[in-house]
């Protein structure tokens, strides 16, 4: 057990709902399982607090890319800091479509405090999505 008294196995469990609810696009359960302080970090290092702002936020994301994708390959657990290492990709404006699709390494950094991701922190290059927006414009 670490000081939050929620151990690693939970831990991992609830990092693996987070993502899980980010595939079905379900926003509801994705609020569900943030602190109410939730902090999201984007690759770019721009920072939103508030599990109702990143409501919005996570209803915006999907609205831009309707097949967004998160697979974890690894999850590391270090006290109440999870990483979890994988892939991230989606379709600007979707459906899939070779023109408009990506697919990239991916990592993230979460932190679970009572049972809840009080941080979620996204590491890739955004290059590739950015290209298909900007080619889109």
């Amino acid at each position: 057990m670490t000081n939050s008294g929620t151990s690693d196995e939970i831990k991992k469990q609830i990092v693996c709902a987070f993502v899980d609810a980010i595939n079905e696009h379900n926003v509801d359960r994705i609020c569900s399982l943030m602190t109410d302080d939730h902090k999201f970090i984007d690759s770019h290092g721009n920072e939103v607090v508030g599990k109702e702002k990143m409501r919005m936020g996570w209803i915006g994301y999907f609205q831009l890319f309707p097949d967004y994708k998160v697979k974890v390959t690894d999850l590391f657990v270090k006290g109440d800091t999870m990483a979890a290492f994988g892939f991230a990709s989606g379709s600007f404006h979707g459906p899939s479509q070779e023109e408009n699709y990506w697919r990239l390494p991916a990592s993230w950094r979460a932190v679970v405090k009572n049972g809840k991701i009080s941080l979620w922190e996204v590491y890739a290059d955004t290059k590739i999505p950015f290209d298909i927006i900007n080619k889109e414009k």
